[in-house]
């Protein structure tokens, strides 16, 4: 129950209302009372506010407790009401509870007044806590149809971006360096991956992007990202990125890693409207004495960290509270979506890592992400991050299933001038045919789409494996909540290449697997 109480008594016997005080000081019930003993008092009373709880006395000179509770309810409709009178017929009890009455106590038996009290306090409580339930219940639905819508638009959008970057890297192969339009072809390749970007952090956030923990390092992943980061914060700005020597390896998804920084160095430039420094730093760490009771489930105090420091406008301590909620944000309607910060928890806990926020109003911020760090060989870093690299050639015949029509057409039109045969389909079931009637070079790599209508590249690579155990099979989708992300996840021969994807990155892949590196 709160404490101390605020309570407003209606009571024209100033020795009653000290005689309540004190009785309820004696219960454990610790409360200040203003009182008023008539209908103007009490409205004035009322009109200050930051009151808990009201006890009235039901009769009073040209005023009465039924009367007071009417005026009450209409300002405060839940709020606690007890009624206390001389004598209370039972008609009249039955009429006040009606009406509205919480309890009531007659002031020959004034014993009942504490239980009274904290019952009441205790059915407030109850309210707060089933609000508060369905509160949380209703954000669970918005999580749900999240989830459910960010998967049903991502295969999709992400088919959309990867026709984007691929005629992007079309055109950016055939202008000469110094061509006026590169740096338009520049500004589209920006702004597919901020696209990009957006399409993750929705997956990300409702857990339906494909997760490939790998080991790898920190700095790598950041260097990685060098000209995005400066990119993202405007000329008043000022980033400084201090790389941690001899930093340890982590276990971790470079994608995810990317997403996580991307949306705290966007958090941190929106805190400096007017400018000002946002440093990015790695280091070996502990999370020693000082962290570790708030980690509880730390397994290991040997960590790397991340920081992100900004000399923003910084936070209060109900911001902070509320910081990893999904849905909240400081930013101005239309500035924000409330879904940055907590996509970086949702993804720290994925990585099994840790997040510590210092913040003072007026002085900035400081993020602190820590991953455990991990004592084995690094793997190649395979960022999903877009990047431009000479495409791996070959000449082997291999089958591209899509049913997006202009993605289709233009990996096929990509991998044929790096020297590829290809044959085309657009659904599983045309999938089949093409291979049962080719007639030439055998088919060496089916790249499928996992969701596809008529028949998907599940079932199709089913039937394909039953009759041609020599195929192999590069699945691909924008959509990754599907069994055969978590399958490849746990098996080797199971390849999977997450949409959108640069044709540099699709070729790379495509050697791997036939050259039984993958």
């Amino acid at each position: 129950m709160k404490t101390p109480l605020h309570i407003l008594h209606l009571e024209d016997d100033p020795h009653e209302v000290d005689l309540v005080h004190d009785m309820l000081e004696a219960e454990g019930v610790s409360c200040s009372i203003n009182y008023a003993h008539d209908k103007s008092g009490f409205t004035k009373e009322l009109e200050r506010g930051d009151i808990d709880l009201i006890i009235a006395d039901q009769s009073l000179p040209g005023f009465d407790g039924l009367s007071a509770l009417k005026i009450a309810r209409s300002k405060w409709p839940e709020m606690p009401f007890i009624l206390m009178s001389g004598t209370v017929g039972e008609e009249f009890a039955i009429e006040s509870l009606k009406s509205g009455v919480t309890d009531y106590v007659l002031k020959d038996r004034r014993s009942r007044l504490v239980p009274a009290v904290r019952r009441a306090m205790q059915e407030v409580e109850d309210r707060l806590k089933h609000r508060q339930l369905e509160k949380q219940f209703i954000e669970a639905q918005k999580m749900e149809v999240l989830g459910q819508l960010s998967g049903g638009i991502a295969h999709d959008f992400n088919n959309i971006l990867g026709i984007i970057i691929g005629n992007n890297e079309f055109v950016m192969a055939k202008l000469h360096f110094d061509d006026p339009l590169r740096k338009n072809m520049e500004e589209i390749k920006f702004a597919a991956e901020r696209a990009v970007a957006v399409s993750r952090q929705l997956l990300v956030f409702s857990r339906k992007q494909a997760v490939e923990l790998v080991v790898l390092s920190l700095n790598e992943v950041i260097q990685s990202m060098d000209k995005m980061l400066f990119r993202l914060v405007n000329e008043h700005i000022e980033l400084t990125v201090i790389l941690g020597e001899k930093l340890g390896s982590i276990r971790g998804d470079s994608g995810y890693i990317g997403q996580m920084l991307m949306n705290l160095v966007i958090n941190a430039r929106d805190a400096m409207p007017n400018g000002g420094s946002l440093t990015i730093e790695t280091s070996n760490a502990r999370l020693g004495k000082k962290l570790a009771p708030s980690h509880p489930d730390v397994v290991t105090d040997r960590h790397v960290m991340l920081s992100i420091r900004d000399t923003g406008t910084g936070m209060t301590d109900d911001v902070k509270a509320k910081l990893f909620e999904a849905f909240f944000t400081t930013k101005p309607e239309g500035k924000g979506t409330g879904l940055g910060l907590a996509t970086c928890q949702s993804i720290a806990k994925q990585l099994n890592a840790h997040i510590d926020v210092e913040s003072e109003l007026g002085k900035g911020t400081t993020f602190k992400v820590y991953f455990p760090r991990v004592d084995q060989p690094l793997h190649k870093l395979t960022t999903r991050l877009l990047h431009s690299i000479s495409p791996a050639r070959g000449t082997e015949t291999l089958l591209i299933v899509e049913d997006e029509t202009a993605l289709r057409r233009m990996t096929s039109m990509a991998l044929e001038n790096q020297g590829y045969t290809i044959l085309q389909a657009s659904n599983g079931q045309e999938g089949l045919r093409v291979v049962s009637e080719h007639k030439g070079q055998p088919i060496a790599l089916v790249i499928t789409d996992v969701v596809m209508p008529q028949m998907g590249g599940k079932l199709m690579a089913e039937w394909l494996k039953s009759s041609y155990p020599e195929i192999k099979i590069l699945f691909t989708s924008g959509y990754t909540e599907d069994s055969i992300v978590q399958q490849s996840a746990r098996d080797p021969t199971i390849t999977f290449l997450s949409k959108p994807y640069t044709l540099a990155t699709l070729a790379g892949k495509i050697r791997e697997i036939l050259d039984n590196k993958l």
